[in-house]
């Protein structure tokens, strides 16, 4: 593939993922958040590495880091973009993760589902997300509570399906339960 190609099929791919991620925060009340959603991928730090390791069936940034141990747009990605739990990791700390606040969880949740069914296209299913995220969450850095979050959602898509469980209304009472509200936070003051 040539680099014109890998360019037009990169941006396809983001604005795609973006597209999704969108509809879904629209469906858990949180349009804004879909429609910031990953804009740094448009920045020259994130988009010339992605564009160099663009193959079209997983992220440039896991091809990018098998190759060469690390990616300099993920660690550029994951420092201005608080929907990823990598944000919320104060090494500091003796728990390391923090919970994360309501609307960026919220908004990672859309973000997990949102890569999961572009990648995957025709073969998605109620249950590829649960699938995925538990062999994710054997090398991931997440607050224990934000895991439960995570856990009890991607079980309910995978029992209930999309239309069920990502409501405004279940996904509220789902963070509620596990994680300790962030008010200051959540209202805009991060």
């Amino acid at each position: 593939m040539n680099i014109v190609e890998k360019i037009f099929k990169h941006i396809k791919l983001v604005s795609k993922h973006k597209w999704v991620v969108f509809k879904l925060a629209c469906k858990v009340g949180i349009p804004w958040r879909g429609f910031m959603h990953d804009w740094s991928k448009f920045s020259p730090e994130e988009f010339f590495e992605s564009v160099k390791y663009y193959n079209g069936k997983k992220s440039p940034i896991i091809v990018c880091k098998q190759k060469n141990g690390y990616s300099k747009a993920w660690l550029h990605h994951k420092g201005r973009n608080k929907h990823h739990p990598e944000y919320w990791v104060d090494w500091a700390l003796p728990q390391k993760a923090i919970i994360m606040p309501y609307k960026y969880a919220v908004e990672m949740v859309c973000d997990k589902m949102a890569a999961g069914i572009v990648y995957n296209g025709k073969d998605w299913k109620q249950d590829t997300q649960i699938k995925y995220y538990m062999k994710e969450r054997e090398t991931s850095i997440v607050h224990p509570q934000i895991d439960k979050f995570l856990l009890e959602i991607f079980t309910q898509v995978s029992e209930q399906g999309i239309d069920k469980t990502l409501t405004k209304k279940n996904i509220r009472e789902v963070y509620d339960k596990y994680c300790v509200r962030m008010e200051k936070l959540d209202e805009n003051k991060v």
